[in-house]
């Protein structure tokens, strides 16, 4: 198997970490869910800084957003499957 861009840790998840730096726009990605070693597929929309979530789906405003399997907050602005999710589109639980 390749190396992944992308972990996503729940099935449940809407959302993966990039886990490379210097990921760019257009780059094909390969997504592992860490609970089942399942593999995904997506395409980068953005460059999206390692650390940062990608959406799985499209995801409107007012979504709640999934990860580890758990609700960490709400989009503020619609991402599509592939976008950088991070401050600017979604406010989260902790802040």
């Amino acid at each position: 198997m390749s190396i992944p861009q992308f972990l996503v840790h729940s099935p449940k998840d809407n959302v993966g970490v990039v886990v490379v730096e210097g990921l760019k726009a257009g780059t094909e990605m390969l997504g592992v869910v860490t609970e089942n070693d399942t593999t995904l597929k997506l395409t980068a929309k953005h460059d999206i800084p390692i650390g940062h979530k990608v959406a799985l789906k499209p995801l409107k405003a007012g979504d709640t957003i999934v990860k580890y399997g758990e609700d960490i907050g709400k989009m503020v602005g619609d991402a599509g499957e592939g976008d950088h999710v991070h401050v600017h589109n979604l406010k989260t639980k902790r802040w």
